[in-house]
């Protein structure tokens, strides 16, 4: 199925940098719950991520994402998800959309 442009451009992605990463021991699936910073546009959202098998929370810190920002929030277990980290997907073993270099928090993809 195609997009038009215009459907698109109604998907907000943006940068973020991680500040925390904590377990998430009540995920069905290994995961941690991250709180990130998107800039003082859009603030500071906590997202799952099901990303153990390739990343340690230490090195999470600091490492700017890219993330859905627009989606509806998600109820998971007694977590509530505000925004879509996004990854490339090979059986659980995700690899994080990051930029290569620093860039302001908030910056919208497209």
């Amino acid at each position: 199925m195609e997009l038009t442009w215009s459907e698109f451009e109604k998907v907000e992605m943006r940068i973020g940098t991680i500040l925390e990463a904590n377990d998430f021991p009540e995920a069905r699936i290994p995961a941690y719950q991250l709180v990130i910073d998107f800039g003082v546009e859009v603030g500071i959202r906590k997202s799952s991520a099901q990303i153990t098998k390739r990343y340690l929370k230490d090195d999470l810190i600091g490492k700017q994402i890219v993330a859905v920002v627009n989606f509806p929030k998600k109820q998971i277990g007694k977590f509530m998800s505000e925004c879509l980290v996004l990854g490339s997907v090979n059986n659980y073993d995700i690899v994080l959309l990051s930029s290569d270099l620093k860039v302001e928090n908030g910056l919208r993809i497209g």
